[in-house]
């Protein structure tokens, strides 16, 4: 395996993904709390957090939709007719000429 497909894979486990999430999600989120309690700044900070969580949550939600596989479309076809279901097939075909 080459370091860039080890990469890849390390990175697209669930876990480093929702660790990453974590991060910066409370990141953000310790804006809201360390800041002081003026009214815009506050808002601020809010307006902030709720635009990092939206941009987290599009681009966990396109990582999710890029793991998982199609699955594939599996074709049923009818099997071949046995030799005794030709032979009364042939049965059936000639009784229907005789009536």
């Amino acid at each position: 395996m080459s370091f860039i497909s080890e990469f890849k894979e390390f990175i697209s486990k669930g876990n480093v993904l929702d660790l990453a999430v974590g991060v910066i999600i409370g990141a953000a989120f310790g804006n809201i709390t360390a800041g002081p309690l003026k009214i815009g700044l506050f808002i601020n900070a809010v307006i902030n957090f709720l635009i990092i969580a939206v941009i987290i949550f599009f681009i966990v939600k396109g990582a999710n939709s890029l793991k998982k596989k199609p699955e594939p479309v599996v074709v049923v076809s009818e099997p071949a007719p046995s030799k005794e279901q030709l032979l009364l097939t042939e049965i059936r075909d000639a009784l229907r000429t005789r009536a």
